[in-house]
């Protein structure tokens, strides 16, 4: 019987362990949790959401504080097209965040960045530029380009020294998101160099509707396979979304797949930057605690456990510190709707708002539990302890259960000492 060991993906001159631990924002997959992927020879993501509160975090720094100090006067003000990102500030904290990574990189795995697209910051193509280059700059082994369709991403860095050494991927839910990437990055002589298909039970931000549970990541996976094998594009191809044990990736192996894309249980590894309390909340989760609603700023439905806190909560916009899902023109439908509810609800000291959510602040304070659907499971891969709450695992133990395991089963961490 095989194991994903048996098998090995091919990224260049790379021979790698076909195990990638997904990107999650905002720090949820810390240099730390890359680093150990990186260590045993797969494939680590960091991300780059909301890279200057990631680098006051980890390096000390004041990006937010002097942010907000620049733009207090707009506090009160409907109006944030005024606030604005500054360029080299921005690639100052990507810098620190990548080189700080790379510098600590031990193993022959690869650290990549996740680049979301949907992180517009009222200055969407200059800022994903500045980002993607810095990262570059910064000696990341690759980037995956994320939560949008990515159609000039390429064009934005064609110019860069590092743009045919670097690994460069995209995200895709469908084999028309791809055909469209495809064609219109073309025109720079450039293939990526994998794909990720990522299906509809991943975690967070999803490229379906509310219809997501007609479609099966299997299915997606072939079509885009067949596509590639007919278009005669050699291009190794990634699934992601609902793989929760070794026999699951292997049997994507099996049929074609160069690797696999996981995240959810590695959540509640000790290398995982959530805080521990969250991290129950993850195991602690059941099946119905799970729900896909359409409370993401961004327009896309998001994945996450019900009893968030940021769920509802009205808590006034922070983008003169944040701002990073404000468009082009400085709007975003959070402060859209909170603006409505304040109107509708005259001296209320606390409004509430249900359709959308303040997803820059929120993500900051880990108060919105984005997660895989197949986190409901996660009770299942440690042990309870005797004051009820659940033994946290490590990124090495869960990558090796992935890598060596058999039979669909999960293998137990050695139970922590009373």
């Amino acid at each position: 019987m095989k194991r994903v060991d048996d098998f090995r993906l091919q990224l260049g001159k790379h021979e790698l362990v076909p195990i990638t631990i997904g990107g999650m924002g905002v720090d949820i997959s810390t240099a730390d949790l890359a680093l150990e992927a990186a260590r045993l020879g797969g494939i680590g993501h960091i991300s780059d959401a909301m890279v200057k509160t990631v680098s006051d975090r980890r390096y000390n720094t004041k990006f937010v504080k002097e942010k907000l100090a620049i733009y207090k006067y707009n506090v009160l003000n409907e109006d944030k097209a005024a606030v604005k990102f500054d360029i080299g500030r921005l690639v100052e904290a990507t810098r620190l965040h990548v080189a700080g990574t790379m510098e600590r990189k031990q193993g022959s795995g690869l650290i990549l960045i996740n680049c979301m697209e949907k992180l517009t910051m009222n200055a969407p193509k200059e800022t994903l530029r500045a980002r993607m280059r810095a990262a570059l700059d910064s000696g990341i082994d690759g980037i995956t380009l994320a939560a949008g369709l990515h159609l000039g991403s390429f064009a934005l860095i064609e110019d860069h020294p590092r743009f045919r050494d670097a690994k460069l991927g995209i995200i895709v839910s469908s084999v028309r998101a791809l055909q469209l990437f495809l064609k219109k990055s073309s025109r720079t002589n450039r293939f990526p160099d994998y794909i990720v298909v990522e299906g509809p039970l991943a975690g967070g931000h999803l490229g379906f509707g509310l219809d997501w549970a007609k479609y099966d990541l299997a299915t997606i996976v072939a079509e885009v396979i067949a596509y590639l094998k007919e278009a005669q594009l050699d291009i190794p191809v990634i699934p992601a979304g609902g793989i929760f044990t070794g026999s699951d990736a292997t049997a994507f192996l099996e049929n074609g797949a160069a690797a696999v894309q996981v995240a959810t249980r590695f959540t509640v590894t000790d290398e995982c930057g959530l805080p521990n309390d969250v991290k129950q909340e993850y195991f602690k989760a059941n099946e119905d605690d799970i729900v896909v609603n359409e409370i993401s700023p961004t327009g896309y439905p998001m994945r996450m456990i019900k009893s968030s806190p940021a769920i509802g909560d009205g808590i006034r916009p922070n983008c003169e510190a944040y701002g990073y899902l404000l468009d082009a023109n400085g709007k975003c439908s959070y402060v859209t709707a909170y603006n409505r509810e304040v109107a509708a609800h005259p001296g209320a000291r606390k409004v509430s708002v249900m359709d959308k959510t303040c997803l820059c602040t929120h993500m900051r304070n880990f108060d919105l539990w984005t997660c895989g659907q197949l986190t409901y499971r996660l009770k299942d891969t440690t042990h309870r302890l005797a004051d009820g709450s659940y033994q946290m695992l490590s990124a090495e133990h869960v990558f090796h259960d992935y890598q060596f395991s058999t039979d669909n089963k999960v293998a137990l961490p050695v139970a922590a000492l009373a």
